[in-house]
């Protein structure tokens, strides 16, 4: 474990912040005696975030439903319905 001071914190903070990265725990001491711990934040390894399946979604929701022309102009109207004015 490595030891600073509140000014190496203050001063230094770029060599405490090595540190911290290479995993160490530092102690912080203010005139000899300790008042703070400072530990590296645990990083999980960046993996490969997953894409929501929207077509699969679609899917559970409406099936192969089809909407005809005039159905989708209905919901457009409804839509704008009071936003006009």
């Amino acid at each position: 474990m490595k030891t600073a001071t509140v000014r190496d914190l203050r001063n230094n903070f770029a060599m405490l912040e090595a540190w911290l990265n290479e995993g160490e725990e530092v102690c912080i001491e203010k005139r000899g005696k300790p008042i703070a711990w400072l530990t590296g934040v645990k990083r999980n390894p960046p993996g490969k975030v997953k894409n929501p399946d929207f077509e699969a979604r679609l899917k559970a929701i409406w099936g192969d439903r089809v909407f005809s022309e005039a159905e989708v102009l209905e919901m457009r109207a409804f839509e704008l319905e009071g936003e006009e004015g």
